[in-house]
């Protein structure tokens, strides 16, 4: 019998919450791809205006009156109303793509850890937000019925942080969107401009200031290049963009913000090379998009980046000032390893197709149902 499967797409906020948007839409669209059988129900909030939900038949979506910008109306909504909202719709499986997870949801859970920096790296965080990142995630992790984790090394974090067997936590790679491969395409017939791109949000985990210092230096060598800093502007932003002015770099230093992806893939086929110096991730997004499109990338020696790279990117160390203007020099100046790099990045990002992380998502959602049987 087919499955009445829902989602809770409640703490999605169109260009509030970066990658974790790409991922839910991006799942959400090769879950209609490979799956015509069973039922989708998505629970959105009152800010998601540009419906997440695929125009299929078996795929619909309700609308919750929940203010998701106010984070505990949210938490509050998700712990009670979303199970009463679960029970009317009478789900068999409830797929929770954001960390958290309603602890008296009718039916059994599968939530999606994309990272455990509130684990790894709490001094990242607000203090008034740590506690509720605790909390919740805490009630998650042990509620589920089965945990999916992006990468090993985030699968590691989080039987290291909270001990629960083995066998709940799947991988789930995730994958790559295949308007990167066409840019690819693009890229081969026209000459790059002399820009350095980052995608990234404006935390302080991802390393911004040490980029910007570099980039300083490497203007000394190469004045005629820019760099553009795409993604939601983070409770790092005053600090970002104080710092530009402070280096002198805001004639050269562009900070767009979310902007809609078309207007993203328009500077991937524009890059010369593209940056990426987080000093923690549980993925790394960015970088295999990256790689897809065939701009040559350097990126952290950091795991998961190390094992999702593969020999096809850059690696430098992100907590060295040094190592981040040399790979700059070296994407700018190398034209052997950057037509190297441009050659190896798609190969690489090839082996990530989202239809096969949503086929890996569909096996953990029926294999949680069937453990209520």
């Amino acid at each position: 019998m087919p499955l009445t499967i829902g989602v809770n797409a409640l703490y999605m906020i169109p260009g509030g919450v970066g990658g974790t948007e790409i991922y839910l839409r991006s799942l959400l669209a090769a879950l209609a791809d490979v799956d015509a059988v069973n039922r989708y129900v998505i629970f959105t909030n009152r800010e998601t205006d540009a419906d997440p939900c695929p125009r299929q038949p078996n795929f619909r979506v309700i609308r919750e009156p929940v203010p998701a910008r106010f984070r505990p109306a949210r938490l509050i909504w998700e712990q009670t109303a979303l199970p009463l909202r679960a029970a009317l719709a009478g789900l068999d499986v409830l797929l929770n793509p954001g960390f958290t997870a309603p602890v008296l949801a009718p039916c059994p859970s599968v939530t999606v850890f994309h990272d455990l920096q509130h684990k790894r790296h709490p001094e990242y965080f607000r203090w008034f937000d740590l506690p509720f990142w605790r909390l919740f995630l805490w009630a998650a992790a042990h509620r589920s019925a089965l945990i999916l984790a992006d990468s090993e090394a985030t699968a590691a974090d989080f039987l290291r942080y909270y001990r629960v067997p083995a066998e709940r936590v799947r991988v789930v790679p995730l994958g790559v969107d295949p308007a990167f491969f066409r840019i690819r395409q693009e890229r081969a017939g026209r000459t790059p401009e002399p820009l350095l791109l980052c995608a990234s949000t404006l935390h302080p985990h991802k390393n911004l200031d040490r980029l910007l210092a570099a980039f300083a230096r490497v203007r000394a060598r190469h004045p005629e290049f820019r760099l553009v800093l795409t993604g939601v502007r983070g409770f790092h932003t005053r600090a970002v963009e104080r710092l530009v002015r402070d280096l002198d770099l805001e004639r050269s230093v562009q900070l767009t913000g979310w902007i809609p992806r078309e207007e993203l893939y328009e500077y991937f086929r524009r890059a010369w090379a593209f940056i990426y110096p987080s000093r923690f991730e549980g993925f790394g997004l960015p970088v295999l998009e990256a790689m897809g499109a065939g701009v040559p990338t350097a990126c952290s020696r950091i795991e998961p980046l190390i094992w999702l790279t593969a020999g096809a990117a850059l690696l430098f160390d992100p907590d060295s000032d040094e190592q981040i203007t040399a790979a700059l020099l070296r994407l700018i100046e190398d034209q052997q390893l950057r037509s190297q790099l441009a050659e190896a990045g798609p190969r690489r990002a090839a082996e990530f197709p989202w239809r096969r992380t949503a086929q890996l998502t569909l096996a953990a959602l029926e294999e949680a149902a069937r453990s209520r049987a």
